[in-house]
């Protein structure tokens, strides 16, 4: 199965890029993982609600450019569906299973999604009612992806 990270913005500290170093190389004995990494616009202070729209608009059309359209897209937001786990690793097995072999994971930038990206989403998937800055989501995306595919293997994990 093919894994793609689709987000706005790059990482920048090297503790983040540490842990998702660690976390691509457990992985790729399960999946291939790659990133699709896209500008994130700069937002003025006090940006009014019409500017902030064009931008969030601005960098979905900059991730719809990257997504093929064969794959299984899934935003990661707060409204969408909660997943225990094994929940999480059942769904991807059964993804799996039902021929989807390209799954993208889509965190935007720290305004929200926009509408045209939740129209292209096949699910959206919450982590919690908490807002997390981007860079710690995709360690705890690829965390959740590897603790997934060691419950579908049954091979032993921390809880």
């Amino acid at each position: 199965m093919k894994i793609t990270i689709a987000c706005v913005g790059k990482i920048k500290e090297k503790f983040y890029r540490e842990a998702l170093q660690e976390y691509e190389k457990r992985l790729s004995a399960y999946c291939r993982l790659e990133y699709i990494e896209v500008l994130d616009e700069k937002t003025p202070e006090g940006a009014g609600a019409a500017l902030e729209e064009q931008i969030k608009e601005k960098e979905a059309l900059r991730l719809l450019e990257k997504i093929r359209s064969d794959a299984f897209v899934c935003t990661l937001e707060i409204a969408g569906k909660r997943l225990s786990s094994e929940g999480f690793a059942g769904w991807l097995e059964q993804l799996a299973v039902s021929g989807s072999s390209h799954i993208v994971f889509v965190i935007v930038g720290s305004l929200g999604l926009h509408e045209s990206l939740r129209k292209r989403a096949d699910m959206a998937l919450s982590f919690s009612d908490m807002t997390f800055p981007h860079q710690l989501m995709r360690v705890i995306l690829l965390e959740q992806i590897y603790r997934a595919y060691r419950i579908m293997n049954h091979q032993p994990y921390h809880k």
